[in-house]
């Protein structure tokens, strides 16, 4: 074999790969941690962050939230209403909504508005020599502009689920009760008796480490953008992309985790047959 011919790659060179990149991912979140715990960074900076991830985002977060509670009330009163259980939509479809869909369809919303564009702002630096810059001004650049998007995410990402949840319930309400005539009382009996305080917390919680993960994926894909236009807009597909496909990984363990948990705590009852 010629000298010139490159070497044969292994069938594991991926999987090595991968774990390179996600030990990489993890230093870079440990730093950026560090400069959250340190306030490493400018208030004025958070503000505006914030504003973007906050303000910005809420009219289609809360859009979002409100037709997926319609097309839920749509969709499942057909199955419902043929085995006489439609007053239970309501029950299924609020849980549904404030322990998964609202969580994950804000955090998606957020990945593919604000991720993608604190990529490609970071991107841009990066090309631009604006991250070099601030090392060379002594300025650690993950602590600087990471930590704010950090914060803004994990604080404002509960309060779009928490928009997304109202208007989703309020969406499957105006088509249960208004367009199928669903009897309100029981309606709303049998959410009360389903849905509790643990569901809502589930969400948030979840919300909360969705807001996390997304905004240190898009960042860290910032940081490592590719020179040129090309290399800014494939950092932003790659921020949405990652930042998808971990909310919905994390989502998957959360949900195993917390219906454990809630088994420890609560162990269901099981009646004697006399």
């Amino acid at each position: 074999m010629s000298s010139t011919e490159p070497a044969p790659r292994s069938v594991l060179s991926p999987l090595a790969e991968w774990v390179v990149s996600l030990g990489d991912w993890s230093l870079f979140a440990a730093r950026a941690c560090r400069g959250v715990a340190q306030r490493a960074f400018r208030g004025r900076e958070l503000l505006r962050v914030a504003f973007q991830v906050g303000y910005s985002s809420a009219g289609v977060v809360g859009v979002t939230g409100l037709f997926i509670g319609m097309v839920l009330a749509v969709q499942a009163y057909g199955q419902f209403h043929t085995i006489g259980l439609e007053t239970s939509l309501g029950a299924i479809i609020h849980m549904s909504v404030v322990r998964e869909l609202g969580p994950v369809l804000a955090a998606v919303m957020l990945s593919g508005r604000v991720g993608s564009a604190m990529a490609a702002e970071l991107a841009t630096m990066r090309v631009t020599e604006q991250l070099d810059a601030l090392a060379c001004l002594g300025v650690d650049p993950v602590k600087y502009l990471v930590a704010p998007r950090l914060i803004a995410c994990v604080l404002l990402t509960p309060l779009l689920t928490v928009l997304a949840d109202l208007l989703g319930l309020a969406g499957s309400t105006l088509i249960s009760l208004y367009v199928y005539q669903i009897d309100s009382h029981h309606y709303w009996r049998h959410t009360q008796e389903f849905v509790k305080v643990w569901d809502v917390c589930t969400g948030l919680v979840k919300a909360v480490i969705f807001g996390g993960v997304l905004s240190l994926i898009a960042c860290h894909r910032g940081f490592h953008g590719r020179a040129g236009a090309e290399g800014v807009g494939r950092a932003a597909t790659e921020a949405f992309v990652w930042s998808f496909i971990a909310i919905l990984v994390i989502d998957l363990f959360l949900a195993m985790f917390a219906n454990t948990l809630y088994t420890m705590i609560w162990p269901p009852v099981n009646p004697r047959v006399a």
